[in-house]
């Protein structure tokens, strides 16, 4: 269930002005003798009006506050909530794929006859039966944090493949970006999707928020995981910084997180490195 947008309707100062206009309302009924009398009355009336007005500042800076940081919650839910939806575009696009590829093996193993078909039919059973694994395990990673949100768009899963094609974009909007992809054996397809989804990020907030500067994406293997490290040269100077909805990190830390992987963001000498950990171990 989607929740509701915060709203902030604050009575405060219609409080504030009710019990001042009562108050003086009082001033003007009661008589008051004598110029003591008077000017005591005038330092109550100050002293009653500062602090009405003081509290009243007070409480509407704490109902601002609270109401901001709620409103940060729900954006961030909402963050969350679309990144889930892209996620299970992903994962009907890796199922789609993956079913089309068995059917596709099924198919022409079935239709040869002779030596060259049972040794088709061997091949074709060990590549379904990979494929049925790899799927599986997707299945299981993801769903548990997934709603299913309908019809999702059919398009080609992207794999470590599209690399250089999401590094060429980044260099067609600005930026001087290079790629180096180490050796990283099998890598199963949940993790290829989610290393190009951080690649197309990261280097989609460098152009926001450093301008055409210099850019190093690494993708590369440590023990069981696939680590992706994406670095600037630092803001161009005089660059003033095009910031989107600011939820961008939060969502793809909370893909990554699916994973049970880490990603950490950080500056240091003025240059922005984002690292991001995805475990990729085989699962049964």
């Amino acid at each position: 269930m989607e929740s509701v947008r915060p709203s902030w309707h604050s009575r405060v100062w219609t409080v504030a002005f009710i019990v001042l206009g009562v108050f003086a309302l009082l001033l003007t009924t009661t008589g008051v003798d004598g110029a003591r009398a008077g000017r005591a009355v005038a330092a109550v009336a100050a002293v009653f009006t500062v602090t009405v007005v003081g509290w009243a500042f007070a409480r509407t800076r704490a109902q601002r506050r609270r109401y901001e940081e709620e409103l940060a919650a729900w954006a961030a839910e909402r963050a969350a909530q679309t990144e889930r939806l892209r996620i299970a575009a992903d994962l009907h696009d890796l199922v789609s794929h993956g079913l089309g590829l068995i059917t596709v093996r099924a198919a022409a193993a079935r239709s040869l006859r002779g030596p060259a078909g049972e040794a088709e039919r061997s091949s074709a059973l060990t590549d379904i039966e990979r494929t049925s694994r790899e799927t599986t395990v997707e299945l299981r990673r993801m769903l548990g944090v997934l709603r299913t949100p309908g019809a999702a768009p059919l398009r080609p899963a992207e794999t470590l493949a599209d690399l250089p094609a999401i590094v060429a974009a980044a260099n067609a909007a600005g930026l001087t970006a290079s790629l180096s992809l180490g050796e990283v054996g099998d890598v199963s397809a949940g993790t290829q999707l989610t290393v190009c989804a951080v690649v197309r990020e990261a280097l989609n907030n460098t152009v926001r928020h450093a301008g055409p500067v210099r850019s190093r994406v690494s993708v590369a293997r440590e023990a069981a995981s696939i680590v992706v490290d994406v670095e600037d040269s630092g803001p161009r100077d005089g660059w003033r910084p095009q910031p989107g909805a600011g939820h961008g990190l939060d969502a793809l830390r909370a893909r990554v997180a699916t994973l049970g992987g880490t990603l950490h963001t950080g500056r240091l000498a003025g240059r922005f490195r984002l690292t991001a950990r995805i475990p990729d171990r085989e699962s049964p």
